[in-house]
């Protein structure tokens, strides 16, 4: 008896080409409060008039071309990503210049003291988009990047960072050094984290203008980076284990700010 041949299987169709996408409610949602205006907008069938619909109105009104997909579709596009029934397709993100940062800054009242996260050559796209993420959650006012040794803003650090890489300005500056020699004299502490330093992070002050410097995936800090900071802090470690990923100890130092930033009257 001769076999039956298998259907072949069904493919989605394609992301469009030169455009990131971003996926679920809270990271297309930042993407539009930024003023952005996402190429595509893909929604899963049924949900165009439903919970989506404020979001699809927003994003047709500036030009996107809004269409329907199998839950299946965005699945397979998200990879394990959580889309929650959307997904936009927009230009790849660019870093903030370095002059907007020292215009921020001047900016700033005194009752709101700036809280700034520096990663000093941290290049894995997973542990930076984790960086952005911590970042937003502990509502830093933004993340500092060298131009060089540093990861891209690409579409995998945003899937990671769950909207935060386009609600958290990123500044990519060109001497990392010499940025943050500006920043001392514009009144910015600067904290660097280093597993060899003698104080604890939690005896450090993090309630007034800080910026938080961490280092590289194993290497730590640069040389030049670490005589910029006017302090070194370390994570006490009392398990067998002698460091953290970066990303975690970045969600630590940032929310061990946050903790003293709520205890001021």
């Amino acid at each position: 008896m001769k076999a039956k041949n298998k259907p072949a299987p069904r493919r989605g169709p394609k992301m469009p080409n030169g455009l990131d996408a971003v996926y679920g409610v809270h990271a297309v949602r930042a993407l539009l409060d930024r003023g952005e205006a996402p190429r595509e907008l893909w929604l899963q069938e049924g949900e165009a008039g439903g919970r989506l619909a404020e979001l699809v109105d927003q994003a047709r009104a500036r030009g996107a071309r809004v269409s329907a997909h199998p839950r299946d579709d965005l699945d397979r596009l998200a990879q394990g990503a959580a889309h929650q029934g959307i997904v936009a397709f927009c230009p790849p993100l660019a870093f903030e210049a370095e002059a907007a940062l020292w215009h921020r800054l001047q900016g700033w009242s005194n009752a709101e003291a700036p809280l700034l996260l520096v990663l000093d050559g941290v290049t894995d796209v997973h542990n930076f988009g984790a960086c952005l993420r911590s970042a937003d959650a502990a509502g830093a006012h933004g993340v500092v990047v060298p131009k060089d040794k540093s990861a891209p803003l690409n579409a995998t650090v945003r899937k990671v960072a769950c909207g935060a890489a386009e609600s958290v300005p990123v500044y990519q500056v060109t001497n990392l050094a010499r940025a943050l020699g500006k920043l001392k004299a514009l009144g910015v502490w600067i904290t660097g984290t280093a597993g060899e330093a003698e104080a604890s992070l939690f005896e450090a002050d993090l309630a007034g203008p800080t910026a938080l410097v961490m280092g590289a995936e194993g290497k730590g800090m640069r040389r030049l980076t670490r005589e910029a900071c006017d302090q070194l802090v370390k994570l006490p470690m009392a398990g067998s284990v002698s460091s953290l990923n970066v990303s975690v100890a970045t969600g630590i130092g940032l929310f061990e700010a946050v903790r003293q930033r709520s205890l001021k009257p």
